[in-house]
C-alpha cells in the first residue's frame, strides 16, 4: 500500500545562493532529488512550495503594503514556483499537476479536492502553488491544510541548510541543542520555530507526523519518507 505524503519547500530553496529569483539549476537538482522519492514506486507526493525566493510579504507590510495584498502577491508568486518546479519534474519523465487556490486556468487546474486524490491515486505528483487562496495564512499552514483535506499523514518538512529542530538558532548559536524527536504540544508550548502557530494545531489535531530535516543533503528527501533518524520527528505518538 503507498503512503500518502506531502513535502513543503520553501521558496528560498529554489534560489540557490542567488538567494533570490529562481535558479533553474537549483530547481533542476531538487527535482532530481523528488524523482528518486517519486521513483520508490510506494509514495503518493503532494508538494507545497513557499514564494520567499520572489517575494518577502513581511518587508512589504513593513514599509507600509496592505497585509491582504501583501499575501495575495505572495500567493502569486508560490504559483510561479510551482510551474518552474513542475517544469523540472517533467523534463525527468515524472507525471505531475499543477493545482492553484486561485484560478489561473490558463496556467494549472484549480484546486478541488477529490481532483487532487484522483491525481494522487493515478500516481501524479500534485504541485500545490497559491496558498490557502486566502490572505493572514502561510505556506506553512497550506501544507498542514492539504495534508488534512487529502489524507497524508506525514509532512516532509524541508529545511533550506538546517537539519532539524534546535532549542536555538544553531546558526547564530553554537550552543544550540537539536530535539531528535518532539510531540506536537511540545512545538506548541516551546514556540518552536518549525512552522506558524495555525499549521501545528492542524497536524496536531490530525495526527499529522512531521520530519524536518535538511535538504541540501543528496538523498536526504527519499530519505525522509522512511529515515527519521536524518532530522526531528514531530508527532503525537511521541
Amino acid at each position: 500500500m503507498r503512503k500518502r505524503i506531502v513535502l513543503k519547500l520553501s521558496g528560498e530553496a529554489l534560489a540557490g545562493e542567488n538567494r533570490a529569483g529562481i535558479n533553474h539549476q537549483k530547481v533542476n537538482e531538487i527535482a532530481s532529488e523528488i524523482k528518486a522519492l517519486y521513483d520508490l514506486g510506494n509514495v503518493e507526493l503532494g508538494i507545497v512550495v513557499g514564494a520567499g525566493n520572489i517575494w518577502r510579504g513581511r518587508d512589504a507590510i513593513e514599509s507600509g503594503m496592505d497585509r491582504s495584498s501583501a499575501d495575495y502577491m505572495g500567493m502569486l508568486a508560490t504559483i510561479l514556483n510551482a510551474l518552474a518546479l513542475q517544469n523540472s519534474l517533467e523534463r525527468l519523465g515524472c507525471d505531475t499537476r499543477a493545482m492553484t487556490s486561485l484560478e489561473i486556468p490558463a496556467v494549472a487546474e484549480p484546486y478541488i479536492r477529490r481532483k487532487a486524490i484522483s491525481h494522487l491515486e493515478k500516481n501524479r505528483i500534485v504541485i500545490f502553488g497559491g496558498g490557502n487562496g486566502i490572505p493572514f495564512f502561510t505556506t506553512d499552514t497550506t501544507a498542514a491544510l492539504r495534508s488534512a483535506e487529502l489524507g497524508a499523514h506525514l509532512i516532509l518538512m524541508a529545511k533550506n541548510g538546517v537539519d532539524g529542530v534546535y532549542d536555538c538558532d544553531p546558526r547564530t548559536n553554537k550552543n544550540a541543542v537539536k530535539f531528535t524527536k518532539l510531540s506536537h504540544l511540545d512545538v506548541l508550548e516551546k514556540h518552536l520555530n518549525v512552522m506558524d502557530m495555525t499549521a501545528a494545531t492542524l497536524c496536531k489535531e490530525n495526527n499529522i507526523d512531521i520530519i524536518v530535516f535538511d535538504m541540501n543533503v543528496k538523498g536526504n528527501i527519499a530519505r525522509a519518507a522512511t529515515d527519521f533518524s536524518i532530522g526531528t520527528l514531530i508527532s503525537n505518538k511521541i
